[in-house]
């Protein structure tokens, strides 16, 4: 069965992808050898701009628990402006994590458009997953002392994922009555998301 973009299943599915990422879809299999690594690019690409995102985000935070709390509401926000790349980027049973795949020549009137060069042999995919794990574990580090601190950061981003995922389901809005301002909405989950498992701010 063909591998699709999430929310727009089969062949149709990477096209949409392929146009979400940037990459042309002309057809976009012709430029690389499996789905996997079709959507392994248009992920990259998604991971790329979650981490401008996450500068963005933490540029003016002053301190480790402000930073999270920065790229928390950062990652959701991203999550709800882009809900197919975001399922897509974090589907590794889709992906291919640590391939590094040749996508092969193409001739010059099949040119792509779009950063990923074609013919040219990509980074892993990982090589831009982790290091944006590796800076929430970082800052989690200088948060709370005891525990395991990429225990504790993984769980932190399970329930940032799921705040993520159900308010964009609409479950979230439902129970809350947040509805009409998804901001402050989100702000509160992440606040209470970060007291969990963090503790309460010693700043308040």
């Amino acid at each position: 069965m063909p591998v699709g973009c999430p929310g727009a299943p089969g062949p149709r599915g990477g096209v949409l992808c392929a146009r979400a990422g940037g990459v042309a879809p002309a057809p976009p299999r012709r430029h690389f050898p499996t789905h996997h690594s079709l959507l392994s690019a248009i992920a990259r690409r998604g991971f790329a701009d979650l981490g401008d995102r996450f500068a963005a985000a933490t540029a003016h935070a002053s301190s480790p628990r402000e930073q999270v709390r920065a790229l928390g509401c950062a990652y959701v926000g991203y999550a709800l402006e882009h809900r197919g790349m975001f399922e897509l980027m974090f589907r590794h049973d889709l992906l291919d994590s640590e391939g590094q795949e040749n996508s092969g020549e193409v001739p010059a009137e099949e040119e792509a458009v779009g950063e990923e060069a074609v013919g040219q042999r990509q980074p892993r995919l990982r090589e831009s997953t982790i290091p944006l794990f590796r800076l929430l574990v970082g800052l989690v580090s200088h948060c709370r002392t005891g525990g395991d601190p990429e225990v504790t950061a993984a769980a932190l981003w399970a329930n940032l994922h799921g705040v993520a995922q159900l308010w964009a389901w609409g479950s979230l809005p439902l129970v809350l009555g947040d509805a009409a301002d998804a901001r402050a909405g989100v702000e509160r989950l992440v606040d209470a998301a970060l007291d969990a498992h963090l503790g309460p701010d010693p700043a308040a």
